[in-house]
């Protein structure tokens, strides 16, 4: 199989100074690539002068991790895509799990490995953690973080197993299911763009893995920290933009209803904890998603939807009311 490491980069020199030499280092198996997001900084040169083994793809305009990728991987012929985050560090012998775990299942869609907290090693990371899921309400988390508490890495997801979302911080996904699943959905722009795909691929009747033999340190917040209220804005649209296109027809819009609720309280969450330009990023994401209710709900009659997609009725219950903050405990 052919394997193309691809990092998505935008103004992101510092970073690639950083992380790319770890990347070049470990990953004898793939062809590397730079995917430029039309950078006005001269990332692009410094990879040229110090990395030369290193392929560039110059998109035209900033389109975000969904349209950047779309981009880029179009010009590809690999077998297998790995879409690497700019931040992250990847150790010795990271990519023969994956691709053994490719080889020997073919309905295997996409993968990801365990993803570690690059400030603290022996923690998970919050983007994917051992593997995402998502609840009854599409609400989305993962082995190894719940929300906002991050478990202590203890071998404890150290085995390969079913997922429902591999994290877009290290997505591994064949060229084919990509393809045949429709690519990124470009109206998300940046976060959870990989979610949409996965249940996409989940309704196509394809698997998701986590590979836990496979580990990498992820440093996050490279593009959008998470204090970003912009972030909040993304996160929160491009949820409902999810549930919206892919849950089962006769739930879809009582999950809906159930998530502005919940956003409303999740908003005055953010009021009493002195964050009000979170609330009004949550109002922005949700006219947002009223503007664009119509076209995003015509995006799903190319979608066959599962009834049984989640992994836990309401995490958001366990976690704020039961106090559940580990995923064993659920």
């Amino acid at each position: 199989m052919k394997i193309a490491v691809v990092i998505l980069n935008w103004n992101g020199k510092a970073l690639l100074k950083q992380f790319l030499p770890s990347v070049v280092q470990n990953s004898p198996e793939a062809t590397i690539y730079i995917a430029d997001n039309a950078s006005e900084d001269n990332s692009v040169d410094y990879v040229r002068s110090h990395f030369p083994e290193v392929k560039i793809i110059q998109n035209k305009v900033n389109g975000g991790y969904a349209k950047g990728y779309n981009d880029a991987l179009a010009e590809l012929e690999e077998d297998i895509y790995i879409l690497l985050n700019s931040d992250v560090e990847v150790t010795q012998n990271w990519l023969p799990p994956m691709i053994a775990e490719f080889e020997s299942d073919p309905r295997v869609a996409a993968l990801q490995p365990k993803i570690l907290d690059y400030k603290r090693k022996d923690h998970f990371e919050y983007a994917g953690a051992a593997g995402g899921f998502i609840d009854k309400l599409g609400y989305p988390y993962c082995r190894g973080r719940i929300f906002d508490t991050l478990e202590k890495d203890e071998d404890q997801y150290d085995d390969t197993v079913e997922i429902f979302w591999a994290s877009g911080a290290c997505l591994a996904i064949r060229k084919t299911c990509f393809i045949e699943a429709g690519r990124f959905d470009e109206d998300f722009f940046a976060h959870q763009e990989e979610i949409d795909l996965c249940w996409r691929l989940f309704n196509l009747g394809y698997k998701v893995k986590a590979v836990g033999t496979s580990s990498v340190f992820h440093l996050g917040g490279g593009t959008l920290d998470a204090m970003n209220p912009k972030k909040t804005y993304y996160n929160f649209r491009n949820s409902l933009y999810t549930v919206l296109k892919n849950a089962p027809k006769p739930d879809f819009l009582k999950i809906i209803f159930f998530r502005l609720i919940l956003d409303g309280l999740a908003g005055l969450k953010f009021i009493f904890e002195l964050k009000p330009s979170h609330t009004v990023a949550i109002l922005q994401g949700h006219f947002s998603f009223y503007s664009n209710f119509s076209r995003i709900l015509r995006k799903r009659k190319n979608n066959s939807q599962k009834k049984k997609y989640f992994h836990r009725a309401t995490v958001v219950l366990a976690y704020y009311l039961i106090h559940k903050t580990k995923f064993s405990q659920l």
